[in-house]
């Protein structure tokens, strides 16, 4: 009967876990929606924003807004990494740490690569063996423009300073609930418009002149750059999350009813032995 016992036990803990995971995925699925929908709404704004720097900028001399595209010889190199506070959300902070370390290990070795951590998750994995400038944690607990634009202001006035030569920003593409794609993207400089854009440029008419233009958008993309990024990154969060409990509901409830198999057949067992034994006993006296 011990035995039947810890199988009882077993079950009520598999089946505790089981409804913390489901109120775990109903919750991701909520917050999911309205994160899904404020980045669905902010690419458009955000690729038609950088299209036009890249035209402006193809129109422009070399030295217009050469602070921003300045290309230095890379010695030093900010990673800024977008990870989440809080895990239970699969290989979500996992694929970032370890593109990270890729970049620091085989893309940039031999460089000075210091990270720039969002997230509690990577600031505790990353800083265990490289060089953490800063962290911020609480951009999530309210997650808009003007407290984004704070840190895309400090990392860029890094750059400007010449502190360092090259960042790159490190996240989690939104692509749908159970997948996210892990992206490494040159923050700063500025990469030069591809021949296609060039190719395509539109004749802008301009006013006030087109430097003027070019420095007022240059600060607002790069905010805006950054903001997608990290609304990439919560609206993958709660998809790997809602994914992650899903498949952890389901796991706990096989094994849940494994458990209730495997107890069936152990208390048919101790009801068959407990007969036998009657059965063994009256034939004795019988005897």
């Amino acid at each position: 009967m011990a035995n039947l016992k810890e199988i009882r036990n077993r079950i009520t803990s598999v089946s505790s876990t089981m409804q913390i995971t489901s109120a775990m995925k109903m919750v991701s699925a909520a917050k999911l929606k309205k994160a899904q929908d404020a980045i669905t709404a902010m690419r458009p704004y955000s690729e038609k924003l950088t299209e036009l720097l890249q035209n402006l900028s193809a129109s422009l001399d070399g030295d217009i807004g050469g602070e921003f595209t300045t290309q230095r010889a890379v010695q030093n190199v900010l990673i800024v990494a977008i990870t989440s506070n809080r895990g239970l959300s699969g290989a979500f902070n996992t694929n970032i740490v370890k593109e990270s370390r890729r970049l620091a290990t085989n893309e940039y070795a031999g460089k000075n690569v210091t990270f720039y951590t969002v997230g509690k998750k990577g600031n505790d994995l990353i800083r265990k063996n490289y060089q953490v400038v800063a962290n911020n944690n609480d951009v999530f607990d309210k997650l808009n423009f003007e407290n984004v634009s704070t840190i895309a202001d400090e990392i860029t006035q890094m750059f400007l300073d010449g502190k360092y030569d090259k960042i790159v920003v490190v996240y989690n593409q939104f692509k749908n609930a159970a997948t996210q794609i892990v992206r490494a993207e040159q923050f700063l400089p500025l990469a030069p418009a591809s021949s296609d854009t060039t190719a395509n440029s539109v004749d802008y008419i301009f006013e006030p002149k087109k430097e003027d233009i070019i420095m007022t958008l240059i600060p607002k993309m790069l905010k805006t750059q950054l903001y997608k990024a990290i609304r990439d990154s919560f609206a993958s969060e709660h998809g790997a999350r809602m994914t992650a409990m899903h498949k952890a509901t389901d796991n706990a409830t096989e094994l849940r009813d494994q458990l209730k198999l495997t107890y069936n057949k152990a208390r048919q067992a101790a009801i068959t032995n407990e007969i036998l034994e009657i059965v063994g006993g009256a034939e004795a006296l019988k005897s």
